[in-house]
C-alpha cells in the first residue's frame, strides 16, 4: 500500500533527505553500477546525506522507502533485496 507518492516535479532538498536518512535504519544508494548500503546506526549522515543526493543537490530519483529501509536511486540487487 502506497502511503505516500512525490511526483518528480517537487524536489526534496539535501534538508529532506537527511530527515529521511535519519528515520532509515538501512539506507541502500545506487549510482550506476556501484550500490552502497548505510546501516544508519553505524554511518555518518552526512555521508548518507551526500550519496543521496543528485549533480543539482537534490534527492536522486527514484526513492522507494518500505518501513525503515530507503532505497535511492536504481539497482535490480537493492530493489531484489528490498522486496524479497
Amino acid at each position: 500500500m502506497i502511503k505516500e507518492e512525490v511526483p518528480a516535479s517537487r524536489k526534496l532538498s539535501a534538508k529532506e533527505a537527511r530527515e529521511i536518512a535519519k528515520a532509515s535504519s538501512k539506507v541502500y544508494v545506487a549510482k550506476g553500477k556501484k550500490l552502497d548500503v548505510f546501516e544508519m546506526k553505524n554511518a555518518k549522515i552526512s555521508e548518507v546525506t551526500a550519496k543521496m543526493l543528485g549533480p543539482t543537490g537534490n534527492l536522486r530519483a527514484p526513492t522507494l522507502r518500505i518501513g525503515k529501509v530507503t532505497v535511492v536511486g536504481f539497482n535490480d540487487e537493492a530493489y531484489q533485496a528490498v522486496l524479497s
